[in-house]
């Protein structure tokens, strides 16, 4: 048996893709899109397998792009099998993949202008809309904990991963030659203790493990600390009748933020005011976590009992349309506005981020990763000007950062959810970090557990 990182090695964390290859079957696990490094574009056209007929099936963990983006590239190949993954995973899934595939085809067109002056020929997008709709036709959702063949040989079971609503890892049993092992793929980890979300189960011991490593050489500030400075900032915005903006991911976060101001208002820690949800994608994605009850830990289920269900409806206000999002320049504080892109890269965030932060009454929250080189970054770093749209906007708005909102395990988390695993003495793998994450986390696992981890690289096998 080998295992053939195809993305999320080497000191990248993006592009998670696994190609596993047995005596009798071939499958991946998750086909991810590499995401803001140079070449992403080039990388994201390869194909991970070069044979689709010999391919038997693909795994996926969890819904975000960089686990799921090149799933579509994949069927447009030519891939025609099944397509594993948790009911929840492939709602969100869905929606993510149709917004992809629209900003493809938008960067498609840029990159074809420059060609074009260039004298290069065109190319085509890595895929299109028009190809996400055999995605849904191969789509076979999964029940956690309950064995699934997936392919000769191979039986998969899903576990909850805590990292977003359906998110999982996953143990495969495999035979090879008569001889059964057992291997588990972590999947992206979520950490302990957070609202709405179920925390990561214990998975079975197995031969071979699989690890991310995200946030392998750090620890999170404790999320009790982070929700007592996010609702001191509320309190106060809401006393000056100011306005809050917040630069949100569509999935996870935005929902996150919502359930937080729901908990103020339903416990009176603040009058109720406005709270505008500014993104379709958002909209969408707050639908399909309603529908899934099933995956919200006690404190949600406590909450619904009492009445409180904090992402309904009744806790904010939709803003569909375009001119749904500019009537929002008219409305006085206090409110709290949601709107994309998480990173003030793009998207509707920078509309109201123009209209707002030459003013001194306007708070933003910062609750997510913030890349280099985005306006996000510049806003953390204190530039006081910033351009947006061509213009030049002065920063007099608060900016404050809240980096205790991470949807990722911290390594104290990694290593709780590998102690149980440990005792077996397992071989241990690890992916999906930077260098200066993952190999702390070796450091960490020899010390505690007398593990000797390996870090992954892309395209060697792993062989076991």
């Amino acid at each position: 048996m080998k295992i053939t990182p195809h993305g999320a090695a080497s000191g990248e964390v993006t592009g998670s893709c696994y190609l596993v290859e047995t005596d009798q079957a071939r499958f991946l696990v998750d086909c991810g899109m590499f995401q803001g490094t140079r070449g992403a574009d080039d990388l994201n056209r390869r194909p991970p397998v070069s044979n689709m007929d010999g391919l038997d099936a693909v795994v996926i963990t969890h819904a975000h792009l960089d686990h799921t983006g090149r799933v579509p590239a994949l069927t447009k190949a030519g891939y025609a099998g099944p397509i594993f993954a948790s009911a929840a995973t492939i709602d969100l899934m869905m929606i993510i993949l149709e917004d992809s595939a629209r900003i493809q085809v938008s960067d498609n067109e840029r990159t074809n202008r420059k060609r074009r002056r260039a004298g290069e020929d065109p190319v085509e997008a890595i895929y299109e809309p028009d190809d996400v709709p055999r995605v849904r036709e191969l789509v076979r959702a999964v029940r956690l904990a309950t064995p699934v063949q997936i392919a000769p040989g191979v039986v998969a079971r899903f576990f909850e991963a805590g990292h977003m609503l359906g998110s999982t890892s996953v143990e495969f049993s495999i035979t090879e030659a008569g001889r059964p092992k057992t291997v588990v793929f972590s999947g992206d980890l979520g950490p302990a203790d957070r609202p709405m979300l179920k925390d990561f189960e214990t998975v079975p011991p197995a031969d071979l493990i699989i690890m991310e490593s995200t946030y392998g050489d750090r620890n999170h500030r404790p999320y009790a600390e982070t929700v007592t400075e996010f609702e001191a900032i509320v309190q106060k915005v809401s006393a000056a009748k100011g306005k809050i903006l917040v630069p949100t991911f569509a999935v996870g976060r935005s929902q996150q933020i919502i359930y937080h101001l729901a908990v103020m208002f339903h416990e009176k820690k603040v009058p109720v005011f406005p709270v505008y949800l500014d993104s379709p994608m958002a909209l969408e994605a707050t639908k399909v976590y309603q529908s899934h009850p099933e995956l919200f830990d006690d404190e949600m289920v406590a909450y619904r009992k009492a009445g409180l269900f904090p992402i309904s409806g009744g806790y904010f206000k939709p803003s569909q349309t375009a001119d749904d999002s500019k009537a929002l320049n008219h409305v006085d504080g206090p409110c709290a506005i949601l709107a994309g892109a998480g990173m003030c890269n793009a998207g509707r965030i920078l509309h109201h981020l123009k209209q707002n932060l030459w003013k001194p009454d306007t708070h933003v929250l910062i609750v997510g990763y913030q890349g280099n080189g985005t306006l996000g970054r510049r806003l953390v770093n204190g530039e006081p000007q910033v351009k947006i749209h061509g213009e030049k906007i002065a920063v007099r708005a608060h900016i404050h950062t809240m980096g205790g909102f991470s949807a990722h395990a911290d390594q104290s988390d990694l290593l709780r959810w590998l102690e149980p695993l440990a005792a077996a003495q397992p071989r241990v793998v690890l992916t999906h970090g930077e260098d200066r994450a993952r190999e702390p986390l070796v450091t960490e696992i020899q010390n505690r557990f007398g593990l000797a981890a390996e870090l992954a690289e892309i395209g060697q096998p792993i062989e076991l």
